[in-house]
């Protein structure tokens, strides 16, 4: 038993913001920003929530496998910044859609949570609890950024992408050979460096506890610790993921990274010794959208033509925890 991705879609919001309109902000400059994330652009949120762009996302990844909302089995929403502690994202978007028959949660992993979400999918397929799942990867996160801060403003957008996955009973194998599915998967956390990028909620204040100070609710960031253990963890994950499946980074058609910063995409192609054009990016014109990065260049990439059947892809993030994955699927 395997799964396969019937469907893709993404939705991000209408309003764009250049690195021209940060100037006006904070000290920096369109220059140098593009030098040191490869970033020119992003969407930002005009009123676009967590869970409409997720509902966006889903409808289209339905629209594409060829099914109606009220098939879905299972939908996990993953997100760091919903609007509502309570109820789940994932119940509001099985409402906008209509999912009336489905098991809906979130997942918070950050950054790494569309792949812990698959992963996460993937378990429940193949045991045969459920036939079918939506996983997306949803987050607003403009309104977690300080911005006066330029340390952490230039580098986060909006947006959604979702995946529909089907469980297979059968070997479906491609015309070069390739049998379709999932074929490894690869998670880590390192909580002892979680405090390197980090967002507050509410302190412990209650009627029995003394009046406490509120944590801040921006994300606090140490870029250069996250440089660090991004550029060393993500070529081992997924070093170690090939090794499990027993293949060479010459196997794999595309790596399909987390967008964070296009200089630690450089440094994982470099290390893994692979064809930085094997990488796919639109971290240029959507900048880093945590959850959101990899289903929507999934999506892009998909709808664009760049994925054909039988392509053999690694799809790899991290983030705040912290954590860390890699999955290898045969499209």
């Amino acid at each position: 038993m395997t799964i396969n991705i019937t469907g893709t879609g993404s939705a991000l919001p209408e309003k764009v913001v250049t690195n021209f309109d940060l100037e006006k902000l904070v000290e920096t400059s369109d220059e140098w920003i593009q030098k040191r994330t490869g970033i020119a652009e992003r969407r930002i949120s005009g009123g676009e929530t967590v869970s409409t762009l997720a509902a966006d996302a889903c409808s289209r990844a339905l629209e594409m496998a060829g099914k109606t909302a009220d098939e879905v089995d299972l939908i996990l929403v993953a997100t760091c910044s919903p609007e509502l502690l309570l109820p789940c994202c994932a119940c509001q978007v099985q409402d906008l859609i209509g999912a009336s028959n489905a098991v809906a949660f979130d997942l918070n992993a950050a950054c790494s949570g569309f792949l812990f979400a698959l992963n996460t999918a993937y378990v429940y397929l193949q045991t045969g609890i459920y036939k079918n799942a939506l996983v997306v990867g949803s987050e607003v996160l403009s309104k977690l950024v300080d911005w006066s801060d330029r340390g952490t403003c230039i580098l986060f957008g909006d947006g959604a992408g979702a995946a529909f996955v089907e469980a297979s009973g059968e070997e479906i194998i491609r015309s070069n050979g390739r049998r379709a599915g999932m074929e490894c998967m690869v998670q880590g956390s390192d909580g002892a460096k979680g405090m390197v990028l980090s967002c507050g909620e509410r302190a412990v204040n209650n009627a029995f506890t003394p009046k406490r100070q509120m944590e801040s609710s921006y994300i606090h960031m140490d870029g250069q610790e996250v440089y660090k253990f991004a550029t060393k963890q993500v070529p081992a994950c997924i070093q170690k993921a090939l090794d499990r499946a027993d293949l060479a980074v010459e196997d794999v058609d595309w790596f399909m990274l987390h967008q964070a910063n296009v200089r630690i995409i450089e440094s994982v192609a470099k290390r893994l010794k692979a064809d930085i054009a094997r990488f796919p990016m639109n971290i240029h014109k959507a900048g880093n959208m945590s959850s959101a990065t990899i289903p929507v260049l999934l999506d892009e990439w998909n709808r664009s033509g760049g994925i054909k059947e039988g392509d053999r892809l690694v799809l790899s993030g991290f983030g705040a925890g912290l954590t860390y994955g890699a999955s290898i699927l045969v499209w």
